[in-house]
């Protein structure tokens, strides 16, 4: 893990360009009725690529819609992000396998800290 989820800009080296991306939203936006607006919405891995999850599979994307309390117009507001970031600590730190971070966070986003003991 040391030359790849650890490692310093690992996920600038994987992550897919908005190019790509960006028509892969809209699709995906389609798939799942979501009518809001796209800029607010944001396209998102389920397992982050910081925790080794895929960048570009299917089954690892959506469209994730505003958090309550969003100001419409602001872009995305994603309190998950903070979750993964202190999931890719722990993981880095040898605190937690990589593997039950990779399913708590698959299973619900709002309490994987708590399941891992990290909260």
């Amino acid at each position: 893990m040391k030359t790849t989820i650890c490692a310093s800009g690992y996920t600038s080296t994987i992550r897919p360009p908005e190019s790509v991306t960006g028509v892969e939203k809209t699709a995906n936006a389609k798939s799942y009725a979501y009518t809001g607006a796209l800029h607010d919405a944001e396209y998102d891995h389920l397992v982050s690529l910081e925790l080794g999850g895929d960048p570009n599979d299917s089954r690892n994307l959506w469209v994730e819609p505003p958090s309550p309390g969003h100001k419409a117009g602001a872009g995305p507001n994603n309190p998950k992000d903070s979750v993964e970031s202190k999931l890719h600590t722990a993981v880095c730190s040898g605190k937690v396998q990589l593997a039950a971070a990779q399913k708590a966070i698959a299973a619900d986003w709002t309490t994987a800290l708590a399941t891992l003991g990290l909260s």
